[in-house]
């Protein structure tokens, strides 16, 4: 099966803000399209420094992560990015990675979006109960 891969549409939340208020032009909207591993082992988003550059996210505070092989450092959290992928969208707050590294693709997008992993067509998908909006839980 190996890894799953998708691309996704980023896009930094604040600019989209100013331009719906009439404050900065459409043209002017960091956003970047990458490919990004799902990793349904990680938590968070997390993205290498260099993007979260180019779309001029703000670090918002840190946090210790944990490693797949059980390190932990303390990395930066920035945000707010808007994530499209398989057809919806969520803001979310990311992890910044070295520069460079492979972005991942954690839990919290994919709850909050409503998708599954389909490994055996390496795709993301919107979970059949739930076609049109996501269903979130709340209990």
């Amino acid at each position: 099966m190996g890894e799953v891969k998708v691309n996704v549409a980023l896009e930094n939340y604040g600019d989209r803000e100013l331009v719906i208020r009439g404050f900065l032009p459409e043209d002017q909207v960091r956003s970047q399209r990458v490919d990004v591993v799902v990793d349904s082992g990680a938590v968070m988003l997390m993205l290498p420094q260099d993007l979260v550059e180019a779309l001029g996210l703000r670090m918002l505070r840190k946090a210790i992560v944990t490693y797949a092989d059980e390190r932990k450092e303390e990395r930066d959290v920035a945000g707010v990015v808007s994530v499209k992928v398989a057809g919806r969208s969520v803001e979310t707050s990311c992890v910044v990675g070295p520069p460079g590294s492979e972005p991942l693709l954690g839990q919290i997008v994919l709850e909050e979006a409503d998708l599954l992993i389909d490994c055996a067509n390496q795709r993301l998908i919107v979970r059949p109960e739930s076609p049109y909006l996501p269903t979130l839980k709340l209990k």
